[in-house]
């Protein structure tokens, strides 16, 4: 069965132990357990085939102290914030989850499609005077969510809203952010442009595709990057750090990877080179590096297809790798990724739940992991004018 797995960066914990072959600095701030944390909850959780589902913090409970908030020290009445967390309809388990972490409930919301398809908003509650977090990632239906998201702009900038923030876990277009050939478009800058233009006083992006993203916004971008929770899952495992290699499937993602190999006790490095010849085709040409009776650890920002990476993993194994993982944080998973990764190719596949994955695509090498409490800190930092500098949350030292 897949499974749900909610890091530190998700719950409160109880017990935890160390992962004995990583550094002491690299892992001085994380609280692990063996395969997962270990969560005082008020409910249990249920799993119902991998089936996220939302749960209840237990105010009692400790927190780890990189997620320790002042906001979470005592329940929170809505009408003393202004504090308006309102969910599209892309991801609402996700924004559910955001809300419970941060001890507030969603804004109501109406929303509906009309019968050409059109799409109508109305917000259900007084919003003057607030800051107003709408969850929406633009993922598959990417433009249906995008427009649902600048409508709700809108309707905000119309309530007289004081702020507006578009919390957008998954950025569609933003692989279109070049020109590559003649006469393409730019679709990731028309996309920030529409955002900008609908109202939005200020984005909170996860794990843009390219940090040049940020620059086409003419607004403040907070980028977080949700690879730490991947992280410290991994470290939670019983693998030594002397077996791993770190795998970029792309020469284009090599910094990423060496950032993600820096915090694995400098794991040693690799990389896949291919050429392109369509979109969404990927053709593997040579391995650079040594893979041979190592645990193969391949991290990129998306799984689209899957082409890319089940191609890069194939390569792997034919050089002698012992095991190989899937790291992702934005699982699109468009036909035919499953039938891919599902292959066997794979000891297991990691992503996280910026984009929802539906029941059907669930298969037993699948791991999702929470960002939930990520974004929710991050939302509270911003709304505190807080810096947001903390290395959790920060970045992954790409440099």
């Amino acid at each position: 069965m897949a499974s749900l797995i909610f890091s530190p960066s998700t719950l409160s914990c109880g017990s935890s132990v160390r992962f004995p072959c990583f550094s002491s600095n690299e892992a001085a701030s994380r609280l692990l357990v063996h395969n997962g944390i270990r969560c005082n909850l008020a409910e249990p959780l249920k799993l119902q085939n991998g089936k996220p589902c939302i749960p209840i913090i237990n105010s009692e409970s400790s927190i780890p102290s990189f997620l320790t908030s002042s906001h979470l020290q005592s329940p929170i009445n809505k009408n003393d914030t202004r504090l308006r967390i309102f969910s599209g309809t892309a991801n609402p388990a996700l924004s559910q989850e955001i809300a419970c972490y941060m001890g507030l409930e969603l804004g109501k919301i109406k929303r509906k499609r009309f019968a050409d398809g059109e799409i109508y908003v109305q917000l259900q509650e007084s919003v003057r005077g607030c800051d107003v977090y709408l969850v929406q990632p633009t993922c598959p239906p990417a433009n249906e969510n995008l427009m649902e998201l600048l409508i709700m702009i809108d309707a905000c900038r119309r309530a007289s809203a004081k702020n507006i923030t578009a919390v957008i876990p998954y950025f569609g277009y933003a692989r279109a952010d070049r020109k590559t050939q003649g006469r393409e478009s730019i679709a990731a800058k028309l996309v920030a442009n529409l955002i900008t233009e609908a109202g939005a006083n200020r984005v909170l992006a996860c794990d843009l595709h390219s940090g040049q993203s940020m620059g086409y916004f003419d607004i403040p971008v907070d980028h977080v990057y949700g690879q730490p929770v991947i992280l410290d899952y991994l470290a939670s495992k019983t693998i030594c750090s002397d077996d791993l290699v770190v795998v970029s499937p792309d020469v284009g993602g090599v910094a990423r990877a060496r950032a993600f190999a820096k915090k694995l006790s400098d794991a040693p490095l690799a990389i896949v080179d291919k050429r392109r010849h369509a979109h969404n085709v990927a053709e593997v040409m040579n391995l650079i590096g040594d893979v041979k009776g190592k645990v193969a650890v391949m991290v990129d920002d998306m799984i689209d297809t899957a082409g890319t990476i089940s191609k890069g993993a194939a390569l792997l194994h034919q050089e002698g790798a012992r095991e190989v993982y899937a790291c992702s944080t934005h699982a699109v998973f468009s036909p035919p990724a499953i039938e891919r990764l599902s292959s066997g190719l794979f000891q297991e596949v990691i992503i996280t739940n910026t984009i929802p994955v539906s029941e059907q695509n669930y298969f037993p090498q699948l791991t999702v992991l929470s960002v939930a409490n990520l974004l929710g800190e991050t939302i509270w930092r911003v709304h505190d004018d807080c810096s947001g500098g903390y290395e959790p949350y920060s970045s992954l030292g790409i440099d």
